[in-house]
């Protein structure tokens, strides 16, 4: 008789496999839990989230009229164990008029972030000067590096750039246009392959994660969702049960 130690083997690996949970929910909520919270931005009417049941989902839901803030949370993830984000996501539509090649463009319909920090040895003087000088004007949150991936509305998945406001930042288009909105739609990243391709092979420390529905810039509307966030060693842990 044929033994199953093979399969048995496998399935115990990927069972010790690690997983860094940062946005699943288990109930309802007014306003998301600590450690998340809310960064706004002068002068723009702020995203309104809350935690919300949606089609078999417990998720953030984001509603943004002409407006901008960040759901953000701190987290402690290391992108050698766990490399690859996952992430469940939805839109209504995607945001009339945005661009991300303009800043009078620059919004999205969802948008989910990554910010590292890096040891001051791994940048040029140029790159430290220029992040000393955003520091002094937009505040000491202003990360070494970041990444956005977004559900854009006109550029091909793939498209990878820099933000219109700071090449520091580096926009990666995920899902476009509106051929999946109205479900959910699920991802995985590796965010360390990721970052290596948009900045260098550089010692990423990832710190903080966030989440956006983006339509300041257009003076649009955004209302998304966001599920099921976590850290994985292989995409395969992710799944893949979008819903139809």
């Amino acid at each position: 008789m044929k033994r199953p130690w093979p399969m048995l083997l496998f399935l115990s690996a990927a069972l010790a496999e690690p997983t860094v949970d940062v946005g699943v929910f288990t109930q309802a909520a007014a306003s998301p839990p600590p450690p998340w919270h809310v960064v706004t931005f002068a002068g723009r009417p702020p995203t309104r989230y809350r935690i919300r049941p949606w089609d078999g989902e417990m998720a953030i839901e984001a509603i943004s009229e002409a407006g901008m803030a960040l759901l953000a949370r701190p987290i402690d993830v290391d992108l050698d164990k766990t490399p690859v984000l996952c992430w469940r996501w939805r839109i209504d539509t995607p945001v009339a008029g945005a661009d991300l090649s303009r800043k009078s463009g620059d919004d999205y319909a969802a948008r989910v972030y990554v910010a590292f920090r890096l040891p001051p040895e791994s940048l040029d003087w140029f790159t430290r000067s220029k992040l000393a000088l955003a520091r002094r004007v937009f505040g000491k949150a202003v990360p070494d590096a970041a990444l956005n991936y977004v559900w854009d509305n006109r550029h091909p998945p793939g498209t990878m750039r820099p933000n219109a406001y700071t090449e520091r930042a580096m926009m990666i288009v995920v899902e476009s246009g509106a051929p999946k909105a109205g479900r959910w739609v699920s991802e995985a990243r590796n965010v360390r392959i990721d970052a290596r391709r948009a900045f260098g092979d550089l010692p990423f420390e990832a710190v903080l994660l966030a989440v956006a529905a983006d339509s300041d810039d257009t003076g649009g509307h955004a209302h998304a969702g966001f599920a099921r966030l976590c850290f994985v060693a292989r995409p395969e842990q992710c799944g893949r049960d979008d819903s139809a």
